[in-house]
Parts: C-alpha cells; sequence; structure tokens
C-alpha cells in the first residue's frame, strides 16, 4: 500500500517531539499504558452493557515485552477494544482534537515549556517518536474480523496494511533508537511501571529473559519468565490515610499526562444512602484550550470501577472545568446512558457534593493568600463564570472572587474590603477599565482619594458583567463608580451657590455638545480634574459598551454619558468670563474629549481633537 501523509500540524508535532523533547522521553510508556488502560475500560464496559459482547470471554491485561541487541524493541499489547482501519487512520494519521493547531501556537521554543503541553493536547501516542526509529501498531477491533497494521518513521508518513493479528485489542511495537536503546531494560520498565502506571486498574505484566543459577553460581538454564509489575488496584479506591503525597502527585502525573505536580487535591468517600469516592486534582497551570467551547473534561466517570465517560460536561459546572479526576459511584447502574446520567438524581447529589467539596478546598487554599495568589491568576475567569452562572452556590463563590485596589499591591476579597471600611461609608465602591495603570490615574477616583475611601479596580473586561450580578455583599450596595449615582452619597458637600453660577456654562457647553452627551453636571467627585464622563445610572458604562460591540452586537443604539465638570477648576472658572467668546467652543469639546480619553475611549475625530488643542496652545502663548 503507497504511504499516506501526515496531516501537517502532525508532522510539525512530530518534529518537535523528535527534535526537542529528549530531556522528558521517558513519558512515552506512561502515555501508551494510559492509552491501553482506556482500551480496555472500553470494552470492559460494552462486555457489562451490551448484549453482542456478553458473551466475550474478557480478562484484561496489558503486556510488556522487550528484544535487546543490535535492533532492540519494546511491545505492548493490550486485549482492548482496539480501532478499525478508519480509526488507526484518524487516530495516529491525524489529531482530531480542534486544540491542536492551538497547542503548536502555543510552542515557545524552550523544549522544557513544550513538553508540557504536550498532554493537555491529547498527543501522547506521539510522544513514542522521542525513542523511535519506527512505530508498528498492530490492531483488531472487538467485533470486526479483519485486523490492520499502521506503519511510521515519523517523518514521512504511514502505511496501513492487513494484518494477521487473531486476537483483539492493539500491539504497539517500537523499534528503538539510539536514545531509546535503554528502555530495552527490564529494570527501566519495571520502574517506570511503579513510577507512572502502579495504579492502572488492570494488571500489566512483563516478559523477560530470565536466567537461573545453581548453589554454585553457575549458569542453569535460561528462559522467558512473565509477572505482573503493578499493582492493579484503582488509585481512588484506597483510603487517603494510607496514601502518601508523592503517590497523589505521581498518580495525577500519570492520569492528567501534566509534567507538573498539582496545586492541591480533593479525596473523599461518602458512604451510607449514597456511595461514591471522588478524587479531584486543580492542576498549577490552566490547559490553553480551557476557554474554548470544545473544551475537553477532566473528570472521568466510574460506576463500580468500570469506566463510563470522559466527555460528559455536566458531570461538573462548566465553572469547574479546570478540575482533573475521577468521581466512581456504587449507585448508578453501569448501562447509564448520558440523556439518562443529566436527569439521574444520584448523579445530581454526586455532582452537589462534589462541587461542596471542591468550594471547600478552595476556601482552604485562599487561606493562603500567597497559594491562592496562584491559582487566582490561572483560574480567576472562571470563578468569575461561576459566580454568574452557578446561582446554587454563588454565594461561596463571591467569597472566592478577588479585586485589585487602590490601597493594596495585591489581590482582595470582599470580605477584607468591608473590614477596612470606614465607619461612616455605606457602600462597596469598585471602577470598571481597561488596566490598571488608567484606573488608578482616573479623575473619577480623585474625591474617593481626598476622603481616603478604598476602590476596587476592575480592569478585566468581563469583570462589569459579573459585578453586576452581585448588587449587595454583607447588606452593603456595591456601586460603580463610573456611574453618575456614586457622587450622590456626597452630594450634601455640594454648593448650590456655586452651581447657580456655572448654569450659564453648563447650559453653553450642553448646546455645543449637543447629541453627544445626555447632561452637563457639575461634580461633587472632581478635585484636580476639570472634567469626567460618567454613564447614567440605568445605562451601561463606556467599558461595557466596548465589550458588547466586540462580541457582535454592532446595532445596539449610542448611549451617551453625562459630562461632570469641576466647579473649583481654574479652567471652568474661567469659562464663567468666556461663555460669550469663539474660544469657549473649543475648550468645552476639549473638556469633553480629554474626558472620553482618560476613561479608554476612542475619539471619533481625533484631528479636530489636535486641531482645537492647537488652536488653545497658540492662543495662550
Amino acid at each position: 500500500m503507497s504511504q499516506k501523509p501526515f496531516q501537517t500540524e502532525v508532522s510539525q508535532l512530530l518534529k518537535l517531539i523528535i527534535h526537542s523533547l529528549y530531556s522528558h522521553k521517558e513519558i512515552f510508556l506512561r502515555e501508551l499504558i494510559s492509552n491501553a488502560s482506556d482500551a480496555l475500560d472500553k470494552l470492559r464496559y460494552l462486555t457489562l452493557t451490551k448484549d453482542d459482547y456478553k458473551s466475550m470471554s474478557f480478562e484484561p491485561k496489558i503486556s510488556l515485552e522487550y528484544m535487546e541487541g543490535d535492533e532492540p524493541t519494546l511491545t505492548i499489547t493490550d486485549n482492548g477494544i482496539g480501532m478499525s482501519k478508519k480509526e488507526l487512520e484518524d487516530n495516529l494519521g491525524t489529531i482530531a482534537r480542534s486544540g491542536t493547531k492551538n497547542f503548536l501556537s502555543k510552542l515557545s521554543g524552550d523544549a522544557k515549556k513544550d513538553s508540557q503541553l504536550i498532554g493537555q493536547f491529547g498527543v501522547g501516542f506521539y510522544s513514542s517518536f522521542m525513542v523511535a526509529d519506527k512505530v508498528e501498531v498492530a490492531s483488531k477491533k472487538a467485533g470486526n474480523k479483519e485486523a490492520w497494521r499502521w506503519v511510521s518513521d515519523g517523518q514521512t508518513g504511514f502505511e496501513i496494511k492487513k494484518d494477521i493479528k487473531k486476537d483483539i485489542g492493539t500491539s504497539i511495537t517500537i523499534h528503538l533508537n539510539d536514545e531509546g536503546k535503554e528502555f530495552a531494560s527490564r529494570w527501566r520498565i519495571d520502574g517506570l511501571v511503579k513510577k507512572y502506571s502502579d495504579h492502572i486498574d488492570s494488571p500489566i505484566f512483563l516478559t523477560y529473559e530470565d536466567t537461573e543459577y545453581d548453589k554454585e553460581g553457575k549458569e542453569k538454564s535460561k528462559g522467558f519468565k512473565t509477572e505482573q509489575i503493578n499493582d492493579a488496584k484503582a488509585f481512588w479506591t484506597r483510603s487517603k490515610t494510607e496514601i502518601k503525597k508523592k503517590e497523589y502527585k505521581e498518580f495525577y502525573k500519570s492520569f492528567s499526562s501534566d509534567m507538573d505536580d498539582p496545586l492541591d487535591w480533593v479525596h473523599f468517600r461518602a458512604e451510607g444512602n449514597l456511595e461514591f469516592v471522588i478524587l479531584f486534582f486543580i492542576p498549577k497551570k490552566a490547559s490553553p484550550d480551557i476557554f474554548r467551547a470544545d473544551y475537553q473534561s477532566g473528570v472521568k466517570l466510574y460506576v463500580n470501577r468500570v469506566f463510563i465517560t470522559d466527555d460528559d460536561k455536566e458531570l461538573l459546572p462548566p465553572w469547574l472545568r479546570f478540575v482533573k479526576g475521577v468521581i466512581d459511584s456504587s449507585d448508578l447502574p453501569l448501562n447509564v446512558s448520558r440523556e439518562i446520567l443529566q436527569q439521574n438524581r444520584v448523579m445530581a447529589k454526586i455532582r452537589s457534593n462534589s462541587v461542596k467539596k471542591i468550594l471547600d478546598r478552595l476556601k482552604t487554599i485562599a487561606g493562603n493568600k500567597e497559594n491562592y495568589g496562584v491559582f487566582y491568576e490561572q483560574y480567576g475567569r472562571l470563578i468569575k463564570e461561576g459566580v454568574y452562572q452557578d446561582f446554587e452556590h454563588k454565594e461561596a463563590l463571591t467569597d472566592l472572587l478577588r479585586f485589585k485596589s487602590t490601597k493594596d499591591d495585591g489581590l482582595i476579597s470582599l470580605r477584607e474590603y468591608v473590614e477596612r471600611m470606614r465607619e461612616d461609608q455605606k457602600s462597596i465602591y469598585y471602577i470598571t477599565g481597561q488596566n490598571q495603570v488608567s484606573l488608578k490615574n482616573s479623575p473619577l477616583l480623585e474625591m474617593y482619594r481626598k476622603k481616603d475611601i478604598e476602590v476596587l479596580l476592575l480592569d478585566d473586561e468581563i469583570d462589569e458583567i459579573i459585578i453586576s450580578s452581585v448588587p449587595k455583599y454583607d447588606e452593603k450596595d456595591l456601586k460603580s463608580v463610573n456611574k453618575s449615582g456614586a457622587a450622590d452619597d456626597f452630594s450634601e458637600e455640594s454648593n448650590k451657590d456655586t452651581e447657580k453660577s456655572l448654569k450659564p456654562v453648563m447650559k453653553k457647553m450642553k448646546k455645543i455638545l449637543g447629541d453627544k452627551v445626555k447632561d452637563v453636571k457639575v461634580s461633587n467627585r472632581l478635585s484636580d480634574s476639570p472634567s469626567c464622563i460618567v454613564a447614567d445610572e440605568n445605562d451601561p458604562t463606556a467599558q461595557m459598551q466596548e465589550m458588547m460591540r466586540s462580541m457582535g452586537q454592532m446595532d445596539m443604539p449610542e448611549i451617551k454619558p453625562i459630562l461632570e465638570i469641576n466647579p473649583t477648576h481654574d479652567i471652568v472658572i474661567k469659562l464663567k468670563e468666556k461663555t460669550k467668546q469663539k474660544s469657549f467652543d473649543s475648550i468645552a469639546l476639549l473638556l469633553y474629549e480629554q474626558a472620553l480619553i482618560q476613561e479608554g475611549v476612542k475619539l471619533e475625530d481625533p484631528s479636530g481633537f489636535v486641531e482645537r488643542l492647537n488652536s488653545v496652545i497658540v492662543n495662550t502663548l
């Protein structure tokens, strides 16, 4: 059969693996054993739930064999579900997961960093080419009569041809290159299996050449011996009191294909009316595809240690998609379908309990500011997502939110904010915008700084949506400094005589600005700046409008801001004397435009702004 070329992305990936990732080459065995275990899980499920497979004699196992010498090989065989010709081509000749292009775009050129991305995109099989001159995959799918062999050197492409394999399952033979010769060793293989795959819930057998010696130490006989080299006990079924931290970390790395230790984990067994076990891990780093619509769930569902699914996004709420791990229940039927699963009361209770346990763990992590900072940097957006989506756990999630503020270099909670509020302060104040620097320098904060009132700085584009779903915290209103109503808290300090004297100025400014603004008002919030723009109480802010447009809502009606002017500023005071002068028009427009700039709003007519500014400069020189 003629050779077929690899998908472009596969070729790129193979070049990266073959040439850059030798420092982590031992992971290939972990990846292949994990794939074999998945194949066994799938067939075990069918033999228990599907009539066509129930009569099948099935004793799951994984077998490892090696050959030393000039042409060393290592073979990994399973008697699992197997692959058809089409599946061999789809699974090994292409990368079906859409995240691959994203994966390739994330590559930094740093071999160590790039290696950590591999497992996050389901491309572990290709790690075998780190140690191989050639890889052969012989497979016979359960229920099929024909077997097929996939062959590739990992460079130009691959071939698929018929094979004589009689037993169902898959056998992968790796023709080891010079860098891979070390893996044609009993002790090397045994050590790697114990390190990475001891927990696999199927026996792993190693066949090796064994030499017997007599009492005098002389060679008596040679032969091949086969023995089980793993514990073959589902890791999560063990009591957490007997598991060491090191073992949790090793299991996580094997389970997730992550190179890093997990940030933390939750291991819990429920007994009584409802029996289930959960083992969840929080990765130290977020997967690069975590915000894709087609993200892969990181949780596997088992029923009595029988694998059911790893592709059900309803096992946990969407905001918890960073969690990896296992749910194992004895109270669900083995033949549970996805549709039934989503409506099943038992599963609903397991899900609810799982979320509570994770939230309890996150609360504990949050007690350590440094550790929680690491977590929040990676998953803060998902916590915000939860606040907006998960009404049941909204209160607990709100406590997990963290914000920048005018009084802290780090991140603070709403609880911390409330605890250090001024005694006479009634509300929690926040400001939204594009970045921390511009927010800290915003004229909208002048009055709050003067009064020593802390303001939360919300510079994430989704913050405004999230915070709007939290109108109160600890019986205190959350108020946007960007809105006109926030200044009402200090309205008693306004000077009515000053307001009266500025009426001609405001009237003319409103006429000049026309439909650019909803209104022109005297400000209670400004001390150093001459003007600022705010949104009316029930209108979206400029930041919100920009975000809505970026989301495709281009036909949304234009919402006009309110221009506030500082009655104590020299420019405004001098304007009172220039209402009839021609320069008034330019200055009025400049006050409006500079307020827009400070809010991060793009000017409609930058050239006009520059022209007006130059004119004013010339007239003052």
